[in-house]
């Protein structure tokens, strides 16, 4: 195993292509917390019409036997290494800034300062690529989970973004945004509920609504993925082989590239949610697509091959 010591000063020294390589290949084999290739700035590459950075808005935590309720931690920790401690994993936030011409559009929000003590830096993250929050156009959700809606809406209830418009699918806007929503849900997801209700009433007004299949911005297509959430889309972004924005449709890539069966603790349909995590793959694997996840070992860029009954997670930098 590298002596700490030794890694820092080699980091220093290498250039930053190889540092991602080399770190991909530690995190893989457990010797690394994810976490570690932020240490090698914001990540940038060019798709279709785009510059695409990859921000970071920090970590937080799952709790395995709540996420994953059929494998032990053993076999989460045998998948997620340094990822795991204890009966906890640590996972990224990967936020995209897309830029072309006057545009600047970020996919999702992060957490905001709301939900875990690691995460928020998005507005951080942000400045050190040279981007303001005014400077923001457009906000596109992948769908409205905390830790992707409520890096939206400051804590003093004014718009973090106060330039953009916002745009999110009918399906889930609609879904939580009813009022008797919070009596539905279980008791202790009514904190939770009432946060993004919160958030969507504040960003409704410059709220537009798209559909599967429609093209959000030129070069980048919405895709159906419910399931995580009953409007949770991914989107395809042309260029190349195109590259696909997978969101939580695949929220653990090294535990559900390996095992796409397994349910996951807070999708909303299990069955229905891994049904559109297999069809994504297999269109992923097949026609030989980039996918980037939010949840993903940073900066979150892989591709799936097809093995067994099952895919290969083999990271892109």
């Amino acid at each position: 195993m590298f002596h700490q010591n030794l890694l820092t000063r080699d980091i220093l020294v290498l250039d930053r292509r190889k540092f991602l390589a080399l770190s991909g290949g530690l995190i893989a084999a457990g010797l690394l917390p994810n976490s570690a290739l932020a240490l090698a700035g914001p990540y940038a590459f060019k798709q279709g019409a785009y510059d695409v950075t990859v921000v970071s808005d920090g970590t937080f935590m799952l709790n395995i036997p709540a996420v994953f309720p059929q494998a032990s931690v053993d076999e989460v920790k045998k998948l997620l290494g340094a990822a795991v401690k204890g009966e906890e994993a640590s996972v990224e936030i990967n936020v995209l800034l897309l830029k072309s011409g006057s545009e600047q559009i970020l996919i999702d929000t992060g957490a905001g300062g709301n939900m875990s003590p690691t995460a928020g830096s998005l507005l951080d993250s942000l400045k050190a690529v040279g981007t303001e929050a005014s400077a923001i156009t457009k906000v596109i959700y992948t769908h409205a989970h905390p830790d992707h809606l409520w890096g939206s809406v400051g804590k003093d209830g004014a718009l973090t973004f106060p330039n953009a418009s916002f745009h999110m699918a009918e399906t889930e806007f609609g879904f939580w945004s009813a009022p008797d929503l919070p009596s539905k849900m279980p008791k202790e997801m009514e904190g939770m509920v009432m946060g993004i209700q919160g958030q969507l009433t504040k960003l409704k007004d410059k709220m537009t609504f798209f559909k599967p299949g429609a093209e959000v911005v030129p070069g980048m297509m919405a895709l159906d993925t419910a399931g995580h959430t009953p409007g949770h889309v991914s989107f395809e972004m042309a260029g190349g082989d195109g590259l696909i924005l997978a969101g939580d449709a695949i929220t653990a890539a090294l535990v559900f590239f390996a095992h796409p069966d397994w349910k996951f603790g807070f999708d909303a349909d299990p069955e229905l949610a891994i049904a559109a995590r297999k069809k994504l793959l297999t269109m992923a694997a097949a026609e030989k697509k980039t996918m980037l996840g939010y949840h993903w070992p940073y900066p979150g860029l892989a591709m799936a091959e097809a093995k067994d009954g099952a895919f290969v997670y083999v990271p892109v930098s």
